[in-house]
C-alpha cells in the first residue's frame, strides 16, 4: 500500500512534514479521523432534525471512553469467595406460578361433548356386504333385462299356443257343427 502524499486528499491545510513514512501515516490517520468526527456531527444534526431525535444521542468517539464506563457486575450462578464480590451476588430467582395459566389452558381446549347420548344405528357400519351388492349391481341389471326378455318369450309362445289351441277348438267346433248339420 503507497503511503498518501502531504498535501494529497481535502485535508484540513497543509501537513507538517514528517521525517518517516510511519509518521507521515499516523497523520493522515489523524487527520481522516478528524474529517470522520466532523461528518457524524454532521449527521447526527441533520437526523436529529429529520426524525425528532433528542440532541443528546451522540456517537461514541473515542475507545477510552469505553475503558472507564464499567458496568456493574452481577453474579447470578457464580458464588465467589471474595467478600467485595459477594455483596454482588444476585439472589436467587423464583420461578413465577403457572399452574394456574396452565390449568386455564387445558380447561379452555377440553372440547365439550356435542352428543350426550350414543346412537349405536349411526355408529354402526353398514350391512357387512354393502360393497359386495355394489360390484355385483351392474351384472345384476344385465342379468334382470336378459330374464325380462326370457318371460316375455314364454308368454309369447303360450299365447301363441293357446292361439292355436284354440283355433283348433273353433275349427273342430265347426267341423262338429257341420256334420251334425
Amino acid at each position: 500500500m503507497a503511503a498518501p502524499a502531504a498535501n494529497s486528499g481535502p485535508g484540513p491545510g497543509p501537513a507538517p512534514a514528517a521525517g518517516s513514512g510511519v509518521g507521515r501515516l499516523q497523520e493522515a490517520a489523524l487527520r481522516r479521523r478528524e474529517r470522520l468526527k466532523a461528518l457524524r456531527s454532521r449527521t447526527a444534526a441533520h437526523k436529529n432534525k429529520d426524525n425528532g431525535e433528542p440532541e443528546n444521542k451522540q456517537f461514541r468517539e473515542d475507545d477510552e471512553e469505553d475503558a472507564t464506563k464499567h458496568k456493574e457486575l452481577k453474579l447470578r450462578n457464580y458464588v465467589p469467595e471474595d467478600e467485595d464480590l459477594k455483596k454482588r451476588k444476585v439472589p436467587q430467582a423464583k420461578p413465577a406460578s403457572v399452574e394456574d395459566k396452565v390449568k386455564d389452558q387445558l380447561e379452555a381446549a377440553k372440547p365439550e361433548p356435542i352428543i350426550e347420548e350414543v346412537d349405536l344405528a349411526n355408529l354402526a357400519p353398514r350391512k357387512p356386504d354393502w360393497d359386495l351388492k355394489r360390484d355385483v349391481a351392474k351384472k345384476l341389471e344385465k342379468l334382470e333385462k336378459r330374464t325380462q326378455r326370457a318371460i316375455a318369450e314364454l308368454i309369447r309362445e303360450r299365447l301363441r299356443g293357446q292361439e292355436e289351441e284354440l283355433a283348433s277348438a273353433v275349427g273342430s267346433a265347426n267341423q262338429e257343427g257341420s256334420d251334425s248339420d
